[in-house]
């Protein structure tokens, strides 16, 4: 294979919602831990996100929402993190990744984009034109060696790797609640089958393991056949 072998790992609800509602002031990881039935067994999702690839992707806007724009800057660690961005990184933001970080990637459109004032020598820049998250794989594993890669951005960029099949696992935490909202985030957003034509842009998927965690807790791991 000439990309990563790819995992999307996230944590949802029963209904497939990955916030708690639809305003960027609301969030799983800052709400879930707030509500009764929800906060006991919340710590499952994030030790088995532990386990997750050293390679690591995200989006800039699901970063900017986490506060990381302005939050101190964290120790090293051994995890080489993947964001994609073109205008929610600011150079504090930047500087917060090279500092976590082994190697920090940025994907983006934006030749003005912050990142070219940062002098950090585990940052590399693959800049494209227009997105393509095929060929920024292919560099990823090219140029950089990323072998596995975990997949937690938001539902929209989840929807450009699922329509040009790029995701080879599906790894899933599924908490007991019911958010629901049709402009709620969902796993997978973007734009929807049209026709009968489309539908070889289905993911068929192979049940691995279906795990019962405490507190209601779910996982499921799925392998993308077609």
């Amino acid at each position: 294979m000439d990309r990563p072998v790819t995992t999307l790992f996230m944590l949802m609800s029963l209904d497939g919602k990955i916030s708690t509602g639809a305003l960027d002031a609301l969030d799983v990881d800052k709400d879930f831990p707030k509500i009764s039935g929800l906060k006991e067994g919340l710590h499952q999702y994030y030790e088995i996100e532990q386990t997750t690839d050293l390679w690591s992707f995200n989006t800039g806007r699901v970063q900017e929402k986490m506060g990381v724009n302005e939050k101190p800057f964290p120790d090293k660690t051994p995890v080489s993190f993947v964001l994609l961005d073109n205008s929610h990184l600011t150079e504090h933001g930047l500087k917060y990744f090279c500092k976590k970080s082994k190697e920090f990637v940025l994907i983006t459109s934006n030749k003005n984009h912050p990142a070219y004032n940062v002098k950090e020598s585990n940052l590399h820049i693959i800049y494209q034109e227009e997105l393509s998250l095929s060929d920024a794989l292919r560099e990823l594993k090219n140029t950089y060696g990323c072998e596995r890669l975990t997949i937690q951005s938001g539902g929209t960029v989840n929807g450009l790797f699922l329509r040009e099949k790029l995701f080879d696992y599906v790894d899933i935490v599924m908490a007991p609640v019911l958010v629901g909202g049709k402009d709620t985030p969902s796993l997978i957003d973007g734009k929807s089958i049209l026709s009968e034509n489309e539908l070889s842009k289905l993911n068929v998927l192979k049940l691995i393991d279906c795990t019962v965690l405490s507190d209601s807790y779910i996982r499921v791991r799925y392998q993308v056949i077609s």
